[in-house]
This record gives C-alpha cells, sequence and structure tokens, in this order.
C-alpha cells in the first residue's frame, strides 16, 4: 500500500484499502480556523430536534486557531470570533489559539510547531491548504463545514473514496539560491493545475530526504494547487528530530512509509541540478516561467510571509539578502511571519531590524496579506510578488490587479530592485 493507504486503512479498521474503495476512517485531529462559526451552526443542526446534547465526540482532537482575520477587522468577523470562543469553552476544547503575539499564528504553522500532527494521523481541516500537515507524514486534506460539524459529532469522516497516489522522485543537489517553492511551482508547472486531481502527492528522492521540515511543508502546502487531496512526506529521521526538538513532543512516535510493491498511478521524475528560480505568473498558480522569462516586471508591492513561506528559515533567507540594502522607492514590502513563536524567535535572531532597517512594514501573524481581506490589499491594475500560495483573480482584494508567486529569495532580490529580479543575479 501507499501511505495513503496505510493510514486511512488503519483509521478504518481494515487490512488493506486500495484507491477506489470508500472507507469511513476515525479522525485523529480536526482542525478549523475562524470558519469554526458556520461549522458551529452546521453542528448544531444536526442536534436540533433531538434529546441528545449537543457535545462534539473528543474535544482533545479539536484544534481551533484564529488566523484569517486577525485582529478582528470587523463587527461580524468580531461577533464570529466571540461565538467561537464561547463554543470552545462550553465543550472544553484546550487546542485553541486566540490572537496572542505568543501562541497564535497561521493554523497549518501552528498544528506542526506544538506537535498536533503526527506521522500516521489522519488530519482534517476546513481549509484546503490542510494537506500541509503531510510533512509530517500524515494523511491531511481539506473538508468543508457540513462535513466538519459530523466529523465533530461523530469523530468519523463520512464516505471518503480511497485516492490514487502518484508518486513524485525528486533527485540531485538544489543549486544556490533555489529553494522548495521554487521545486514545487516547477512541478505544478509541469503537471499542470489539474494534474493530480483527487489524487495524493507522495514525495521521495535525495532532495526530499535532505530537506528540513520546513521546505517540506512547502511543497505539501501547495500540493492543493497540483488539485491533489493531500501531499505526504514519509516520515524520517528528520520529522524525528522536528517534533522532538521544535515541537517539544515527549510520546514515541511510530514511522510509516510506502510498500516496495505499492501501486501508484504513476511516477514524475525531477532532477533540480540544473533547476532556476521559478515564477507563477497571473492569474493561474500552474503558468510557471524561469525567473529570467519576467525580469523586470515593474512591482508595487511585495510580500513574504504565510503558511506556504513564512517560517524562520524563510525569513532568514530575505534578511540575509536585504542585509545593508533598502527597499526600492515606490514598493511596499509586507513581512508576516507565520506565528508568534517564528516572529520572537526572528527578533531574538535580529532578523526582524534586519528586514525593518531595510523599509519593509512588519505584519502580525495571520492570513491577512494572502487575502488582501484586511491587509495589503492591492489598488487597480498594480502588480504583486508574494510567496504566498495564489495567484488567482481576486487574490490580495483585486481581481483588477496582478499577483506573481516566488521564493523568499526571489521576493527580496526584487524589493531592491523594485521589479521582478533573479536572486542569483540580483541582491548580492
Amino acid at each position: 500500500m501507499t501511505i495513503a493507504e496505510k493510514i486511512l486503512a488503519r483509521a478504518a479498521g481494515l487490512p488493506s484499502v486500495k484507491a477506489g474503495d470508500v472507507v469511513e476512517p476515525k479522525v485523529d485531529l480536526a482542525m478549523s480556523h475562524e470558519n469554526a462559526a458556520l461549522v458551529i451552526n452546521q453542528f448544531n443542526e444536526i442536534y436540533q430536534g433531538t434529546m441528545l446534547p449537543a457535545h462534539v465526540w473528543d474535544p482533545s482532537r479539536i484544534a481551533i486557531i484564529f488566523d484569517h482575520r486577525v485582529p478582528a477587522e470587523s463587527w461580524k468577523t468580531a461577533n464570529n470570533q466571540r461565538k467561537v470562543r464561547q463554543f470552545v469553552t462550553a465543550q472544553g476544547i484546550g487546542k485553541f489559539h486566540e490572537i496572542r503575539g505568543d501562541e497564535g499564528g497561521i493554523c497549518h504553522q501552528i498544528l506542526p510547531e506544538n506537535g498536533y500532527v503526527r506521522p500516521g494521523a489522519l488530519v482534517l481541516g476546513t481549509d484546503s491548504h490542510t494537506t500541509s500537515h503531510g510533512a509530517l507524514g500524515t494523511f491531511a486534506m481539506g473538508i468543508g463545514a457540513t462535513e466538519m460539524a459530523s466529523v465533530w459529532a461523530l469523530g468519523v469522516a463520512l464516505n471518503v473514496e480511497v485516492p490514487a497516489t502518484i508518486k513524485v522522485n525528486i533527485k540531485g543537489k538544489l543549486p544556490s539560491r533555489v529553494y522548495a517553492k521554487d521545486i514545487i511551482l516547477h512541478l505544478i508547472g509541469k503537471i499542470t493545475a489539474n494534474g493530480a486531481s483527487f489524487k495524493v502527492l507522495e514525495f521521495h528522492g535525495s532532495t526530499i530526504r535532505r530537506m528540513s521540515v520546513s521546505e517540506r511543508l512547502t511543497l505539501c502546502n501547495m500540493a492543493v494547487e497540483a488539485g491533489a487531496t493531500s501531499g505526504i512526506v514519509p516520515a524520517d529521521a528528520e520529522t524525528l528530530r522536528y517534533l522532538k526538538e521544535e515541537a517539544g513532543v515527549k510520546e514515541r512516535i511510530a514511522m510509516l512509509d510506502a510498500d516496495a510493491d505499492a501501486v501508484y498511478e504513476r511516477t514524475v521524475e525531477i532532477d533540480v541540478t540544473k533547476l532556476v528560480p521559478q515564477v507563477a505568473c497571473p492569474h493561474t498558480v500552474d503558468n510557471v516561467k524561469p525567473v529570467s522569462a519576467v525580469a523586470g516586471k515593474k512591482l508595487d508591492q511585495i510580500v513574504i510571509g504565510s503558511c506556504t513561506n513564512g517560517r524562520f528559515d524563510d525569513l532568514e533567507i530575505a534578511a540575509k539578502i536585504l542585509r545593508g540594502k533598502k527597499v526600492a522607492r515606490n514598493v511596499r514590502l509586507l513581512i508576516f511571519p507565520a506565528s508568534g513563536r517564528i516572529y520572537q524567535r526572528a527578533m531574538e535572531a535580529g532578523i526582524i531590524q534586519t528586514l525593518a532597517r531595510s523599509g519593509a512594514v512588519i505584519m502580525n501573524s495571520g492570513c491577512g496579506c494572502c487575502l488582501g481581506i484586511h491587509q495589503g490589499a492591492l489598488a487597480d491594475t498594480e502588480v504583486a510578488l508574494t510567496t504566498t500560495n495564489r495567484n488567482f483573480k481576486g487574490r490580495m482584494g483585486n481581481p483588477n490587479a496582478e499577483v506573481y508567486l516566488c521564493s523568499p529569495a526571489t521576493a527580496a532580490a526584487s524589493a531592491i530592485t523594485g521589479q521582478i529580479t533573479n536572486p542569483q543575479k540580483g541582491g548580492k
């Protein structure tokens, strides 16, 4: 079996499963952010007209994180957040992360850094980028509010079709200033935005084995941009190191890998030895070109951060390029770390100071700049270059603007020149 098949078989209490089977697996962790307010509405409807108490199946297996609209930008959001707080208190949900500078942040960073995600687990979240958590050897996928309400009530995911798996074998040593973000953009450009629809991307190869969990999170985060149900990296020594040393996990951690005779739909081979920095151009994530093809494009705003590239190493990469330099005039550089913990670590390392001295604006941890909901919205005809994960029309708040996607290195080098710049040639 593949990793996904092994996890779903275990969760469903079956000796084995194969692609196309329909199962009802037990859920190890159910995550929501502010859209928990919608889930609460659906959850309460389940119990209307019954004599049963509206209690979640297991409060210790539910995580709720405020991140999409923090701090609240409107009275409606504030009311919804209060509703969630009241629900969390009434249900005894302990894995609740408020709007705080010490333990708050983006849900897809909060779960791994707090050790909530373990290899072999089934993780469901009411957010499409729940695929991120496959970086730790889990089967993690996004679901809707109504589906999540039934999970809260039953602890079981209903009618899950076991997806086929595409094996992605990545080998070679990455060139200077080429990173995991460039790899995943290259892969999406290669197989298209529909190339892995309702499939799992299972990452293997020498390049993957050398990657940190942070880099693996970048790959799995954007697996959904190829249409994937989940992205998975097999658990290994790096997974154990991260969970023990960075997430503080004390318990024994089980390892899980695919069988040698696992059945894959197909295999995609990538050699990164000569890979160059990549850019996804408007208005689709698979409209990928080498940075040289769009170099010189004038920019209005640059964003470094998000659940894709807002971790410590991402900020460190940007700071090394920007140290002693200034952001170009008429360009806005916004930085938003993925969590309060990362923000504090970056301050202690002097990274935040370096970025601020260059002219960057340091934002709170959250999703505002990625979505353009209440931070970083673009004006008509403006052009943004960002380390986030989507560049659809209307992303960052304006359908009349353009959004390009890139790595932190490309973003930082471009901030200095005010135009899309190859980090291998600019930002020295």
